[in-house]
C-alpha cells in the first residue's frame, strides 16, 4: 500500500460497526482502508426474511463501494484477512501483500457455533450470509416440491417437517414465518397434499423461548407461536443432527429440513491478537474498546466482549455495533486533535424487539412493554428506519404491507438448477 502523511486506519469488516466507524472518520485527516471478504454490506436483522421468501436479496444488501463513494479518504478492498502482525503493525491477507496500519479496527462479526459439533452444519445450516439465506430458501421451497412427488405418507411427512434449533429472536422469527408460509402463503398451490399439514417444530434447550426478554413477553411469544401452529419443545437439547432428522431427548424426530439458530461464535480475531476471550471467542476488550495492551487496536461488534453497566455483556445487535463504531471513531479523532479521551464506552439500550409472524411481535423498551399488532408495527418501523436508502425503505414497506394484507410472498423462485437436480433459490 502507498504511504502518505496522514495516519493510516485499517478497518476489517463492513458490518454495522465497521461501516459506522468509517463514516464517522470520513471527515478526519486520515487515510482509511476498509477490508471485507464480501463486496456488500448486509442488513442481517432481516436476513431470515430472505430465507423464508419474504424479501429479495437486493433489498437488504448494498455494495460497500456505493455506500462509501462520497468519502474520498476511504479505500475499499475485497479480501480475506488471515491474521494480524502486531509487532510490525500489519494486517495479513490471503493471496495479497500485508497492509500496514497506524490504527486497526477489527469488526469481523460472528459465525455459527455448533458447540463442538461442526459435523452438523451440512444438515442444519444457519443464516448469517446471503448465501446461507438463499440456500435455506431453496431447502424450504424444495421440501414442498418434493412432498408433491412423494406417494409414501411417512416420507411425505418427513419432507413437511421443519425443525428450527434455538429459540432466540432468529429462531422464533424463522419458525413463525415458515408456519405462515405453509398455512397461508402456499395453501392451495399443491394438488397432492395440503400444505397446512406441515409441522414446524422449534427446539430450545433452555426453559423458555426468547430468554433475553422478560418472562411475560416470552410466554406471550410462545402462545403466539402456538397459535400459528408451531410446536415448541423446551428443555430438550439436540444430541444429533442427520440428513433425515434429529435426536431430541433420546427420541429420533424425522425431518428433512433442519435450521440452526442456537448459537454464534466470534471471528478468530482473539487468535490473531493472542488476546483473552470469552467462551464464544469474543475479545475481552478494555473500557475504551481497545484490545488488552494494544491501544492502537480496537475490537467492536460481535467480535468484542463488552461488559454493560449491569455487568452483563452488551448484546450482539446492530445498534450496539453502531454505537461502538461511533465511539471508536470519536476516540481516534480526539487523539488526533490532542484532546482528552472520551469516557469509557457505555451502551445505550434502545430496546429489545422480536417478531412472531406477520401480525404479532414483542417490544421491551424497559419503561414500557408491548405485544401484539401494535408491537409488530413498531418493530417494522424500527427496521425500516435502519435500512439504507429511500428506495429500499419503500420497497420493504410495500412488500410487508402486501404480505400483511394478502399473505402472499413474492420471492418464491427456485432457480439456477445444478447438476444432479440440486437447486438454488434467488
Amino acid at each position: 500500500m502507498s504511504s502518505g502523511p496522514e495516519p493510516h486506519i485499517v478497518i476489517v469488516g463492513a458490518g454495522f460497526g465497521g461501516l459506522e466507524a468509517a463514516r464517522n472518520l470520513a471527515d478526519a485527516p486520515v487515510r482509511i482502508t476498509l477490508i471485507d471478504q464480501r463486496n456488500h454490506h448486509l442488513f442481517q436483522p432481516l436476513l431470515y426474511q430472505v430465507a423464508t421468501a419474504s424479501l429479495p436479496t437486493s433489498e437488504i444488501a448494498w455494495p460497500i463501494r456505493f455506500l462509501l463513494r462520497g468519502h474520498k479518504n476511504v479505500t475499499t478492498l475485497l479480501g480475506t484477512v488471515t491474521g494480524v502482525d502486531k509487532g510490525h503493525k500489519q494486517v495479513l491477507l490471503d493471496g495479497a501483500p500485508p497492509i500496514a496500519f497506524d490504527t486497526l479496527i477489527l469488526a469481523t462479526g460472528a459465525r455459527h457455533s455448533y458447540f463442538g459439533h461442526d459435523e452438523w452444519e451440512p444438515y442444519a445450516p444457519g443464516v448469517k450470509t446471503l448465501e446461507d439465506a438463499t440456500r435455506i430458501r431453496r431447502r424450504i421451497l424444495s421440501a414442498f416440491e418434493q412432498a408433491e412427488w412423494e406417494t409414501d405418507p411417512e416420507r411425505r411427512a418427513e419432507w413437511l417437517t421443519f425443525v428450527i434449533i434455538g429459540a432466540g429472536p432468529t429462531g422464533v422469527e424463522l419458525a413463525g414465518t415458515i408456519a405462515e408460509l405453509a398455512h397461508d402463503t402456499l395453501r392451495g398451490d399443491f394438488r397432492n397434499f395440503d400444505t397446512r399439514s406441515a409441522r414446524v417444530i422449534l427446539v430450545e434447550a433452555g426453559p423458555r423461548i426468547l430468554a433475553g426478554f422478560t418472562e411475560d413477553l416470552s410466554a406471550y411469544a410462545e402462545r403466539a407461536l402456538n397459535g400459528l401452529g408451531v410446536e415448541v419443545r423446551l428443555g430438550q437439547p439436540v444430541s444429533e443432527c442427520r440428513a433425515d432428522g434429529i435426536m431430541l431427548g433420546g427420541e429420533f424426530l424425522p425431518a428433512r429440513t433442519i435450521l440452526w439458530a442456537a448459537g454464534v461464535a466470534a471471528s478468530p480475531a482473539a487468535e490473531w491478537l493472542g488476546a483473552a476471550a470469552d467462551r464464544a471467542g469474543r475479545v475481552r476488550v478494555e473500557p475504551d474498546l481497545s484490545a488488552p495492551g494494544e491501544p492502537a487496536i480496537f475490537v467492536i461488534g460481535d467480535t468484542a466482549f463488552v461488559a454493560g453497566a449491569d455487568g452483563k455483556p452488551v448484546p450482539g445487535i446492530a445498534p450496539a455495533a453502531k454505537q461502538q463504531g461511533r465511539y471508536v471513531a470519536g476516540l481516534i479523532k480526539a487523539r488526533l486533535r490532542g484532546k482528552p479521551a472520551p469516557p469509557p464506552f457505555g451502551y445505550r439500550n434502545a430496546g429489545n424487539l422480536a417478531t412472531i409472524g406477520k401480525r404479532a411481535a414483542i417490544v421491551d423498551f424497559g419503561w414500557i412493554k408491548l405485544r401484539g399488532r401494535l408491537a409488530w408495527w413498531i418493530w417494522g418501523i424500527a427496521h425500516i428506519f435502519f435500512l439504507i436508502g429511500l428506495r429500499n425503505r419503500l420497497a420493504v414497506a410495500l412488500n410487508w404491507l402486501w404480505i400483511y394484507v394478502s399473505g402472499h410472498r413474492s420471492a418464491r423462485l427456485i432457480t439456477q438448477r445444478e447438476p444432479g437436480g440440486s437447486q438454488d433459490a434467488r
